[in-house]
């Protein structure tokens, strides 16, 4: 079958990113997490002392953000995607809580995306590819072959949330994950750069009831008839 490019876009801690992998790992294809490039630059944004009392210094930001380098390289064993920030893996850091309190704020500024998105069609000029994010499908590749859109209700996510922080022995807070769920909702879906909404020609699948095994039925059932009629 002719290879193609796969958008997944949702809300955060729906699965969005496990699935794509899986999927990824299912058919051959090469992941990238869209939401792990915004994260990296929250956490160079931590690192770089350019968080203070007022917000972030985007005007620090915008002159270094052409210096902000994101890849993704294959663990060996798991065959799972792993961040890099400029050469370093910064897998772990970018999935703390802190660096998820700030990542809607980062994504929300227009240079920032701008110089992603750049970076993802970069990635993407082969296809054969799955990508995740909030707009990938309406933004980053608006002509992917195939496009889903994630959702499940704020609560399955942010027990999921917590039950995947606290296998990695972190000490989560239900609800202080459940109000960052319903934050970054809010600032997801009304940011003026590329909100976070539905393509036209997206397929919906609510998650909130299903099971990984079902997800991936559902996926590779999708994609094998998309990608034989291309």
């Amino acid at each position: 079958m002719k290879k193609i490019t796969i958008a997944i876009d949702g809300f955060s801690s729906c699965g969005k990113s496990t699935m794509a992998k899986a999927l990824a790992r299912n058919i051959g294809y090469l992941y990238f997490d869209s939401g792990a490039m915004y994260r990296a630059v929250a956490l160079y944004c931590m690192q770089n002392g350019l968080i203070g009392s007022k917000g972030i210094d985007t005007a620090t930001l915008q002159e270094r953000i052409s210096q902000i380098h994101i890849t993704f390289e294959a663990d060996p064993e798991t065959k799972n995607s792993i961040t890099f920030l400029n050469g370093v893996n910064v897998e772990h850091e970018i999935r703390t809580i802190e660096v998820s309190q700030l990542v809607s704020k980062v994504a929300a500024l227009d240079f920032v995306r701008s110089e992603m998105v750049n970076q993802q069609r970069e990635m993407g000029k082969s296809k054969g590819i799955v990508m995740d994010g909030r707009d990938i499908g309406t933004t980053v590749f608006p002509d992917a072959e195939m496009k889903v859109f994630v959702t499940a209700s704020a609560e399955v996510r942010a027990k999921r949330r917590y039950d995947e922080l606290a296998a990695r022995g972190d000490n989560p807070d239900y609800n202080e994950i459940l109000e960052n769920v319903q934050l970054r909702d809010h600032l997801d879906q009304t940011r003026e750069v590329s909100p976070l909404k539905q393509a036209d020609d997206a397929l919906l699948l609510d998650n909130s009831g299903m099971t990984r095994e079902e997800q991936m039925e559902w996926l590779i059932d999708v994609y094998k008839k998309i990608a034989s009629e291309c």
